[in-house]
């Protein structure tokens, strides 16, 4: 079930290494047995593919008889380069396993190479501030840079809160991985006498009802029953929370989210103050696509539990997180008796398995110029939700040890939302293809908001003109009704998940900050939702509850503001892609599909990885030094004047 910001997205990561983390790697549960030493500092040998790293006890330093020179830093991070390469395919390999066959064991193991990869960055970090100051090379002081922001969760160093660490981090994400709810457990559902009882219902079967069912009753029993999965995290949670600030603090930072604040080349609190100016500039386009949903919504639902300007509960939106709207779309549909946009309906009808969507995802790229997918993508991807075994379904794209072993992880569907979703993932795919040559430190985008926007940008592409060339429309729409109706179901995904987007890691900072308290978890998370996105509960919540636990990228320790980017950033690489391609008309009706000249910009920005600013990778695709969403709003313009003008009469806001 791919639940990314419409997600699409989504990667997760191993928690270690924010490079790793772009390729969505995520972490398993439970007990991480014995302290997995790990390796030393560079110089000493590289860790065994399979086995875990042997970990000397750090020795005490010499003293220093002389300053740090450029060449010592070029042989340290040569030596972290040999290093990481080990840790992370070992991290990797125990992630993958544990991802696609959840058990205690395979949990064990992924956190034993959590732990070790901690140990090492730990020092590693430490030891990089010795060449505080020294005058280096730009390639070598840029190495160092993200080396002192490389991990996401940084770990304590000592070894006992290390392990408790690298063993929460894993066993979070393996419980929600599993996390079903059982209606049979309900007061009032019993099965009748002689009737089978209920079964147990997982994600992706509860999140069908809430995009296919419009009676009430039912959504709500789907949402409540899944957010019910998520009390037990809630002391797991602020357990890591307090183990994660303390690993902060001792590489120098006052807490975990100004670490990852401190990823985007410019001051975190710059970085903070420069996600409220994009929120800024786009509410007002959310305001009015929020206004006219609610007011369709109340005619299906009524006027007594959706009033004239109030939130919108969260149930009735289409998605388990109200993160994107478009399975609402049925029910507003601006203009009926146009050409269908129903793309799911075509593929079940093309009876279009797991591999050929992915084959058409695949089919995009090369047009661009890239090259196939290699034969080890099909043969290690998993592509299908196995009926043996737990698995975490959550959609993700894999460089396995960063050496070119490129997969995806999906359980996947025959919908419009998943084919969207396998361009999201090779986006992931294609980046890590481009880069991988690169030092170890280097194989990244960007930004994470960049690696994110990738597949997406390529996504703003599958127009109703290309749809149309692989036969999953009959027609395109060709006048100004056909163009809203485009455009609005575009905006039910895009414009919708803007303030989600945003929020998460809003509540994770004031979570890690300590502005927000573990007594007021519940509180402050719907306090944000309300702030951000109009929205409410459905039923009255507590504290006994843990409503940010069910959604994936909090157990699982990713950091999330890379996806409210990236749907900006998307809108500025299609225009610039748009224009290499020779297009001139609006940008909505832009696709790139067959054009190499864009396809050749595009590589050159990929193959840049984490090497230069990410204002630089900006600037070499676009020409721009900055996010702007200017692109963003140009492409929706028709539509947020034709909202301006159904809204009038309408009371906006909450």
């Amino acid at each position: 079930m791919y639940e990314g910001p419409v997600v699409r997205y989504s990667p997760a990561r191993t928690a270690i290494l924010r490079p790793l983390m772009l390729v969505a790697l995520g972490l398993g549960s439970a007990c991480s047995g014995a302290a997995s030493p790990a390796p030393a500092l560079p110089g000493g040998e590289a860790p065994a593919p399979l086995a875990a790293p042997a970990a000397p006890r750090p020795q005490a330093a010499p003293p220093q008889e002389a300053p740090p020179s450029v060449a010592e830093a070029q042989a340290f991070l040569a030596g972290v380069d040999r290093e990481l390469r080990g840790l992370r395919l070992q991290a990797a390999r125990a992630a993958w396993v544990n991802q696609t066959f959840i058990t205690d064991d395979t949990d064990a193991l992924s956190a034993s190479a959590e732990e070790a990869s901690m140990e090492y960055l730990n020092r590693a970090m430490k030891a990089a501030r010795r060449f505080d100051g020294l005058a280096l090379p730009a390639e070598l002081a840029r190495q160092l840079t993200l080396l002192k922001i490389s991990t996401t969760l940084p770990a304590p160093s000592d070894p006992a809160e290390r392990a408790e660490l690298a063993a929460l981090s894993v066993e979070m994400t393996s419980l929600y991985g599993k996390g079903k709810y059982c209606p049979e457990g309900k007061p009032g559902r019993a099965a009748p006498a002689g009737a089978a009882a209920p079964k147990c219902l997982a994600l992706d079967e509860l999140s069908n009802v809430l995009k296919t069912s419009r009676k009430w009753d039912e959504l709500l029993d789907a949402w409540a029953g899944w957010h019910a999965i998520a009390p037990p995290l809630r002391p797991k949670f602020e357990r890591y929370v307090a183990l994660g600030n303390k690993g902060a603090a001792e590489v120098g930072f006052p807490d975990v989210g100004a670490l990852w604040r401190a990823g985007y080349d410019m001051p975190p609190e710059a970085f903070e103050a420069e996600t409220e100016r994009l929120w800024g500039k786009l509410k007002p386009l959310y305001d009015e696509l929020h206004c006219y949903v609610r007011a369709r919504l109340r005619a299906t639902h009524g006027k007594d539990r959706i009033g004239d300007k109030a939130p919108i509960p969260a149930h009735v939106l289409g998605n388990m997180w109200a993160q994107e709207w478009s399975n609402v779309y049925a029910l507003m549909e601006p203009y009926k008796g146009q050409p269908s946009l129903d793309v799911t309906r075509k593929i079940k009808a093309k009876k279009l398995d797991e591999k050929q969507m992915v084959s058409l995802g695949e089919r995009f790229f090369t047009s661009l110029g890239f090259d196939p997918l290699p034969a080890t993508f099909w043969e290690r991807s998993l592509l299908k939700k196995p009926v043996d075994r737990e698995v975490v379904c959550h959609a993700s794209a894999w460089d396995v040890g960063d050496r070119d072993d490129l997969r995806i992880k999906m359980c996947i569907q025959p919908t419009e939302e998943d084919l969207i979703t396998i361009h999201h993932e090779l986006g992931h795919v294609y980046y890590n293809h481009q880069y991988y040559k690169l030092p170890i430190l280097f194989q990244a985008g960007a930004n994470d908001g960049f690696h994110e926007g990738i597949g997406d940008t390529l996504a703003l592409s599958v127009t109703p003109s290309y749809l149309k060339t692989l036969g999953l429309i009959d027609r395109v729409p060709a006048d100004d009704k056909g163009l809203i109706n485009f455009l609005f179901k575009k905006a039910l995904d895009k414009v919708a998940f803007l303030p989600f987007g945003k929020l998460i890691d809003q509540w994770r900072w004031d979570v890690f900050s300590g502005r927000t308290k573990p007594a007021d978890y519940n509180k402050a998370w719907w306090a944000l939702r309300l702030k951000y996105q109009g929205v409410a509960p459905p039923v009255p919540r507590s504290e006994a509850d843990f409503d940010p636990g069910a959604k994936f990228h909090v157990p699982a320790n990713v950091p999330y503001t890379r996806y409210f980017l990236a749907h900006i950033y998307q809108f500025q690489f299609h225009r610039a892609l748009c224009k290499a391609a020779g297009h001139t008309g609006p940008l909505h009706a832009c696709s790139i599909h067959g054009s190499e000249a864009a396809g050749e910009k595009l590589r050159a920005m990929l193959s840049l990885g984490a090497s230069r600013p990410w204002q630089e990778a900006m600037q070499a695709m676009t020409g721009e030094t900055g996010a702007d969403p200017s692109a963003m709003l140009e492409y929706f313009e028709p539509l947020r004047r034709w909202l301006k003008e159904q809204n009038k009469g309408e009371v906006c806001g909450w």
